[in-house]
């Protein structure tokens, strides 16, 4: 059985929705199919406890979509039907999704734009990213591969894949409401089989849900994203790179900024899952200066503060900004303000 009909055999059951999974799939479907509102939905699923899922929407029958969730307590299908052309509301969702187009299209209006995915084509969507999908009489069915945010650095931390996906996905950790992101990847060669056995086999653990699924599950993800680095066409916009370089630019200086007294290069690495050298040419390029020369004026601005706001001794706040050494500390803090701490304090 290939993965259509895997995925074919799932929403085609005998088995009726049933009363738990009511809300569950009134929540992915009905909810949403609303032509008349333009304003943006945000999709919830606090109560879906999984890191990982997937849901599939098949269009079987003219104007009848039937849908279901893996894993889940039961097995369900949903049914809903809809007018050829209608379109969900406008949402953003609390997980990056993951969509691939098994058979047939899939078109999405993403960020005011209409784009349609093709058969074996993928696109990734981060959480913040306003969209909505179209649904149409064209016998299509769509895999939607659902990550919740503490999944991503398991992905990241590998190296598994491209420096551009990291960033896609280091930005998405960063939840910030105004970077709205998404890829569209479209494959090179004959990749079809081997991305179509890494999502039926997926299907398979999420299913059965057993002791040790989460592992498996894990390293399947990172042969998706190995895949998709290597065997598939994708590229950011300059506004997308940009906005995602800002946003990591930012989100950098705010952790040496709450962590100044004991950060370093190394644990900028590990904490945003990029290169020590990416650091240096990321901060060199907004500021015009390294990683050094700003946490250092970062260490002396709070010295300085803790100069004129505080009594404690010179040696204790060369301590408290991260310089074990006194004669260092005064050494970098008479070079800037042309004076020795004690000198400055008495000025004040």
């Amino acid at each position: 059985m290939n993965f259509l009909e895997q995925c074919q055999t799932l929403t085609l059951s005998d088995c009726k929705l049933k009363e738990d999974a009511l809300e569950l799939g009134q929540k992915f479907l009905e909810s949403g199919f609303v032509d008349n509102s333009q304003s943006t939905k945000q999709y919830q699923f606090a109560f879906y406890d999984k890191k990982v899922y997937l849901y599939i929407w098949n269009f079987h029958t003219p104007s009848e979509l039937l849908a279901t969730i893996c894993p889940y307590n039961s097995d369900f299908v949903f049914s809903c039907h809809f007018e050829d052309g209608q379109k969900t509301q406008p949402h953003v969702q609390d997980f990056l999704e993951l969509a691939y187009v098994v058979k047939g299209e899939l078109r999405q209006k993403i960020l005011d734009k209409d784009i349609t995915f093709k058969e074996g084509e993928l696109c990734l969507i981060d959480r913040n990213c306003s969209h909505q999908d179209y649904l149409l009489d064209n016998s299509s069915l769509v895999v939607f591969l659902c990550l919740r945010n503490d999944v991503l650095p398991e992905i990241m931390n590998e190296n598994v894949t491209t420096r551009k996906i990291i960033s896609f996905l280091q930005a998405a950790l960063m939840e910030q409401k105004s970077l709205q992101q998404y890829v569209h990847f479209r494959p090179i060669g004959n990749v079809r089989d081997e991305m179509d056995s890494y999502f039926s086999l997926m299907a398979n653990e999420l299913r059965d849900d057993k002791t040790g699924s989460h592992y498996i599950v894990k390293g399947l993800l990172m042969r998706i994203f190995r895949l998709l680095s290597t065997e598939y066409e994708f590229h950011l916009s300059k506004q997308q790179k940009k906005d995602m370089n800002w946003a990591i630019f930012e989100d950098v200086c705010h952790y040496i900024e709450q962590n100044y007294k004991t950060v370093t290069i190394q644990e900028l690495s590990k904490v945003f899952h990029f290169q020590e050298d990416y650091f240096n040419r990321l901060i060199k390029k907004r500021l015009g200066r390294t990683y050094c020369d700003v946490l250092q004026e970062i260490r002396l601005f709070k010295a300085e503060q803790f100069l004129s706001q505080t009594t404690m001794t010179i040696a204790e706040i060369a301590e408290e900004v991260g310089y074990k050494n006194k004669g260092y500390f005064y050494k970098l803090f008479s070079e800037k303000y042309g004076m020795t701490p004690a000198e400055y304090r008495k000025r004040l």
